[in-house]
């Protein structure tokens, strides 16, 4: 990824402050809002005395839930994923805006106060009395599954939202049976928080004439939103207009209605005026949707020559305290199924998956949306089994990934790998991180008392597909054009890439197309946001699907301005050229020519597009050093080689590479939402808790891409923004495994903080000595 780098159109005026996030819209006569939140994880709500705070000078409204309840709003949907292996759909999990007759987890909302100021607004909250009759509570999915387990819905009996199941269980258990070797492991994947640099808020402006809204929030684009906020409402879809400028990270937290959203609408159409809610940091930490949460068991049986035969997964998911839009989904079908195999040829695989209900803040998608979860389990089994079974941990890959000449690959699960070549990256890998020179490495770092270790991982993940998308292409009379695309912009980079894919079909300067994101006031089209990698893939195919009929579009009328047929044209580099002639007209002059003076412009375009997943893949290798008299870790070295298909912008593709990598380093250096068991508080809800990655834990990072095109969709895209996520976390695991072997440890569990490695390495000297 050395090529020439161009730059991004977002770049300047997010870098000089002239970005517009969801803080900085105000409107005239806007009011402020602040919730307060339950400090029980598990109680009864007995009364909410908000006397005192309505009566405080500048509060205009206290809202609570007899408010959302005599409004007949609705609990947020989550995502229909078919019945389960018991035959019963998802549980519903009723989540009102704000609490009605129970909490459920510390920080749900309980009431809301709309006040003149946000200062008059928060000293009323600390005004409302609440009551509560305090219930017994669970912290961890183990605990819910238990028989005698507290009940937190009377709709989920035994805390199962659901139970899912994939693969074949005979064919499975018979492979496990007739296995050589057989290796077992068990690792939990923690809670983590997302944290975009944007918190959490919204702003909400009601026309009564129209029954209609104007909503400012975070989105990952404003086709679900829209949808969802017409489910909970009750009112038409189309008379919601959301607005998202910029956006200050999504991650996968960010494609959803939270309660907060809902309250903040229903609040401005009962107050008459619009209302303004900006949540704070610690708001974001214990109420914004967490990521992972599951512990995760895997059984590897292989043949004596080392093949794989069979593989059993037993996921136990940790939801929390309510079922989130997508957090069902991605820890069922998204990811333990479409990828179960990951990228080795297994021929029995039996994945069984309880989704349990706890008292703590609700899970969603993250970044990697339960990839990271696949592969770190797939390749710790990987190295165990080299451990076990004395094959060298490379050659084991060697023996088993799927090959090149195989491709599309259709998984036991039932998912097909479009194309890919694993044993390439392996080698691409092992060649630019020198695997071969690492015992030189490891015997200059044991010199300095260091522990040296290096980690392989391998992985393949689903992208793109997830419905079909619509776009819209208009001509403006000053000659440029604008691009309608219902993609939620959160720092990927659209408003250049998009651009150049439509410029590059029209052989128009780029410079002349402007990119409209979820546009309010664009034309309606349907389609679903960002998420899962697959903008490019489907927001950027459809694009160009786009601009090759505007082309065709084109053809004809250019042959009534050249009073010829239009058999007898070609396009190329912007213009209509009869054959054989030097007669010719630009699509830019041929536009201004037939520019109306009122209505659309007939080459303007509306295309819908549904394309095929995608499956990008990748090696990488990390190499960790470990001081074993203070714990302390640091990422020496970082390879990776992607095939995440055709690159367009290779800059963002890097910079995409970067963040989720650094975010994987986040979940393995020290990144974990840690609650306390016996009343359910999260204990890391500031900065000063919760350990963030720092720019100094970013390695010396070596990007490399090496694309096999996919078939699935026009421009042989796959997708890049989970890779480094899906990628980084195995890998650094095996690294650290690694590492530690010599002291002596066997297991450690993730978060390899310095405490956690200083005392394994301790009480592995401990055993010895004993």
């Amino acid at each position: 990824m050395s090529a020439h780098f161009k730059g991004r159109r977002e770049d300047r005026r997010l870098i000089t402050g002239q970005g517009r996030f969801t803080a900085d819209w105000d409107l005239p006569g806007q009011t402020r809002a602040a919730f307060l939140r339950s400090d029980r994880a598990h109680a009864d709500i007995v009364s909410i005395d908000t006397v005192a705070a309505a009566a405080l000078p500048g509060v205009i409204r206290v809202l609570t839930g007899a408010d959302i309840a005599a409004a007949a709003m609705k609990s947020p949907l989550a995502m229909n994923i078919g019945p389960g292996s018991d035959g019963v759909l998802l549980r519903a999990t009723e989540r009102p805006a704000l609490a009605i007759g129970r909490v459920r987890f510390a920080g749900e909302p309980v009431a809301m106060v709309v006040a003149e100021t946000e200062a008059a607004a928060l000293e009323a909250v600390e005004l409302i009395a609440v009551e509560y009759d305090e219930l017994p509570l669970v912290t961890t999915a183990a605990d819910a599954s238990q028989p005698n387990a507290p009940q937190l819905h009377e709709t989920a009996p035994g805390n199962l939202a659901f139970e899912f199941q994939c693969g074949d269980k005979a064919a499975t258990d018979a492979a496990l049976a007739g296995a050589a070797r057989v290796v077992k492991v068990t690792l939990e994947a923690q809670r983590i928080a997302g944290n975009p640099m944007e918190p959490k808020a919204c702003t909400a402006a009601y026309d009564k004439a129209t029954d209609s809204y104007d909503v400012y929030m975070q989105t990952q684009g404003m086709g679900d939103i829209q949808t969802a906020f017409a489910y909970v409402t009750g009112v038409p879809r189309d008379r919601f207009r959301i607005h998202a400028h910029d956006v200050g990270g999504g991650f996968g937290i960010r494609n959803e209605v939270y309660p907060e959203n809902a309250a903040v609408v229903l609040a401005a159409k009962l107050v008459g005026r619009p209302v303004k809610w900006v949540g704070t940091r610690s708001e974001t930490l214990v109420s914004d949707h967490h990521g992972r949460g599951a512990e995760m068991t895997g059984t590897l049986g292989l043949d004596a020559d080392g093949r794989f035969v069979g593989l059993r997964l037993d996921w136990l998911i940790d939801m929390g305290a309510y079922c989130s839009n997508a957090g069902p989904l991605i820890n069922t079908v998204a990811a333990p199924r479409a990828m179960a195999s990951n990228i080795y040829k297994v021929p029995a695989i039996h994945g069984h998956h309880k989704l349990m209900l706890t008292n703590l803040t609700p899970t969603c998608p993250y970044r990697g949306a339960g990839r990271p979860n696949v592969t770190y389990l797939w390749e710790r089994l990987v190295d165990e089994a080299a451990r076990v079974t004395g094959i060298d941990r490379i050659e084991l890959r060697r023996r088993n990934v799927i090959p090149k000449d195989e491709f599309p690959y259709k998984t036991p699960t039932g998912s097909v790998y479009d194309s890919g070549d694993p044993a390439g990256l392996l080698d691409a890998a092992l060649a630019a991180a020198d695997w071969k020179g690492f015992e030189t490495r490891r015997a200059e770092a044991k010199a300095r008392g260091r522990l040296r270790g290096i980690g392989c991982a391998l992985f393949i993940e689903p992208s793109g597909a997830v419905g079909a998308e619509e776009i819209a292409i208009t001509f403006r009379a000053d000659g440029t054009l604008a691009l309608y695309s219902l993609a939620g912009p959160s720092g990927q980079g659209y408003e250049t890439v998009y651009p150049e894919i439509v410029a590059k079909v029209l052989g128009i300067d780029a410079g002349k197309l402007d990119l409209r994101c979820s546009d309010p006031t664009g034309p309606t089209l349907t389609g679903t946001g960002s998420f899962g990698s697959r903008s490019l893939i489907s927001h950027g195919s459809a694009l160009q699907a786009g601009a090759i009929e505007i082309v065709a579009k084109g053809k004809d009328l250019a042959a009534k301005q050249l009073e010829v047929s239009a058999a007898d044209l070609d396009f190329a580099n912007g213009r209509y050229v009869v054959k054989g002639t030097d007669v010719s007209i630009s699509l830019a002059d041929l536009a201004k020519k037939l520019t109306p003076t009122s209505g659309p412009h007939p080459l303007d375009t509306t295309t819908k597009l549904a394309v095929s997943g995608a499956f990008p893949s990748g090696a990488h290798i990390a190499e960790v050093e470990i001081d074993p008299d203070l714990g302390r870790m640091e990422i020496v070295r970082y390879v990776a080689v992607d095939d995440c298909g055709i690159v367009y912008n290779h800059k963002i593709v890097e910079g995409q590479m970067r963040g989720g990598l650094m975010q994987g380093i986040g979940q393995v250096m020290g990144e974990h939402c840690i609650y306390d068991r016996d009343s359910g508080q999260l204990l890391t809800g500031s900065f000063m808790d919760y350990i963030m990655p720092h720019a100094d834990a970013l390695p010396h990072l070596e990007l490399h891409d090496r694309p096999v095109p996919s078939p699935a969709n026009p421009l042989g895209a796959k997708g890049a923004g989970e890779a480094g996520a899906t990628g980084s976390v195995p890998t650094l695991a095996n690294a650290v495994y690694d590492a530690l072997a010599p002291a002596g440890v066997r297991e450690i569990a993730m978060p390899y903080t310095a405490q956690r490695l200083w005392s394994a390495i301790r009480a592995a000297k401990g055993a010895v000595r004993g």
